[in-house]
């Protein structure tokens, strides 16, 4: 897959499952959830000290499903998440050497932005997506204000959007939006239904 087809497939259901949690076995838990609920785009981050181990093995058990590792700060650590089967890397900021390394393996980068300017700075740097971060911080009228200027960025709020706020996201010009525990709170069983819900209403929109 090439890395506009990677990009592409992250974005087509206009949501990024986001799981960080502390441990591997529990991140296959959630990874489990989300894709039994017909997620196909995931984001393990690298803040659980397992992982890496996490990604490898989510991975060998869903090969069809586009799996990303976040909170990528450097190189080496860009390095190892792609060895481990990652074919997207997320930063909350901007690092050029995690976009380096990302495109020298055919990966996609999304690195995290805060501002109009860091914005149009990832993009000069070759950033496939831009993650606004965090989007508790903007509304949606903010990024319909920035994307009427920048209507060729590819923009995903994440960190505070929930299943309940990501049409406002979507209406204002989101490329998609990254979710996390907002997604598996709760039951398996209820965080199945909230997802499902999610992707018909996304589905929706799309079409």
């Amino acid at each position: 897959m090439y890395r506009y087809d990677i990009t592409r497939a992250v974005l087509a259901q206009r949501v990024v499952g986001i799981i960080r949690t502390s441990d591997a076995a529990s991140a296959v838990a959630a990874a489990e959830t989300m894709i039994g609920a017909g997620l196909r785009s995931l984001e393990v981050t690298l803040t659980n000290p397992r992982g890496l181990d996490a990604i490898e093995r989510i991975g060998q058990r869903h090969p069809d499903v586009v799996l990303g590792a976040g909170t990528v700060l450097d190189e080496a650590s860009a390095v190892l998440a792609l060895r481990a089967g990652a074919r997207f890397l997320v930063s909350p900021s901007l690092h050029h050497e995690v976009i380096r390394t990302a495109h020298r393996y055919g990966a996609a980068a999304l690195p995290g932005t805060g501002s109009v300017t860091e914005i149009v700075q990832a993009m000069e740097a070759g950033a496939d997506a831009v993650k606004l971060f965090p989007a508790s911080s903007f509304t949606p009228r903010w990024l319909s204000d920035v994307r009427s200027a920048l209507p060729q960025a590819p923009i995903v709020p994440t960190g505070g959007v929930t299943p309940d706020t990501v049409t406002s996201w979507l209406d204002a010009g989101a490329a998609a939006c990254g979710i996390g525990a907002a997604l598996t709170r709760d039951s398996a069983d209820a965080a199945h239904a909230r997802i499902a819900t999610l992707l018909a209403t996304t589905a929706a929109a799309v079409a």
